[in-house]
């Protein structure tokens, strides 16, 4: 009787205590201008980092259509869901989120414009160009247990688009979880800690460097400017999470042999687990 309760014990932690990676990296889009830092340069490196570090889900920033269609083909056993931000299907840069196939479907999926009509392909505020959020309800097969993860990119230079989108993108996770499911939000949202935005949504979910069991680990910065001399300082991507657990949060500078940045943005990784 022992050995089946015991057993039982072991199923019921098993089923709830398994972990989850997820990684959001700028990935830079490829500027056919780019000389030393060119995509074709760097796109190999970069699948490498992404299959050892295996995470479950990779909100990527700054994704063209060719690059998406490139990480798709070279991350076996994973799909993704996102849309283009000029028109809604394959045209500007995406913010898709990739996911590992063999442990977990895709049960609902959208994006919106961070915008004052966030429905439909727009540009918002002050805001330089059109910025999106992509976000996906998925459910682990094995467990049944459901997450939401929500990507974006925001603004560069809009300061009232930055805010907004702040304000939008919490207003839009409560309107979509209903059933106050765990949630994951992620991106380069180009502002640093100490901003109103930032604080705001701190306020709001929880920051996974705040909340990190283990030791924050990597540099304080996330954007290098494909600068290897420059001291790493400027924290302007993040991992944000809701009624989940961090067990390890990091920034990974993980470069090339000749030293390079495989981006201009270092990834992020947390170790999540509910």
């Amino acid at each position: 009787m022992r050995k089946i309760t015991l057993l039982l014990v072991l199923i019921t932690f098993s089923s709830y205590a398994q972990d989850v990676k997820v990684m959001s990296y700028n990935i830079k889009y490829d500027n056919v201008d780019d000389t030393v830092n060119n995509w074709n340069d760097r796109k190999e490196n970069m699948v490498k980092l992404i299959k050892h570090y295996q995470a479950s889900f990779i909100g990527t920033q700054e994704v063209l259509n060719h690059q998406l269609t490139y990480l798709d083909n070279s991350l076996e056993g994973f799909s993704y869901i996102g849309v283009g931000r000029d028109d809604g299907k394959e045209k500007g840069e995406y913010s898709p989120i990739l996911y590992d196939t063999s442990r977990f479907k895709v049960l609902q999926q959208n994006t919106f414009w961070l915008s004052e009509t966030p429905d439909k392909v727009s540009k918002g505020w002050d805001a330089s160009l059109e910025r999106i959020c992509t976000y996906g309800l998925f459910e682990e097969k094995e467990t049944g247990k459901k997450i939401y993860i929500f990507n974006t990119h925001f603004d560069h230079r809009g300061v009232k688009a930055r805010a907004e989108s702040a304000n939008l993108i919490v207003q839009k996770i409560n309107e979509i979880n209903k059933e106050n499911l765990p949630v994951v939000f992620m991106g380069d949202l180009n502002l640093p800690p100490e901003s109103k935005p930032i604080q705001f949504l701190q306020s709001k979910l929880s920051d996974g460097q705040k909340i990190t069991q283990k030791a924050f680990y990597g540099p304080t910065g996330t954007s290098s400017g494909f600068d290897h001399n420059r001291v790493l300082k400027k924290r302007i991507d993040y991992i944000f999470v809701n009624d989940l657990e961090v067990k390890e949060y990091i920034h990974i500078d993980d470069r090339m042999e000749n030293n390079q940045h495989i981006s201009d943005h270092l990834p992020i990784l947390a170790k999540l687990y509910w």
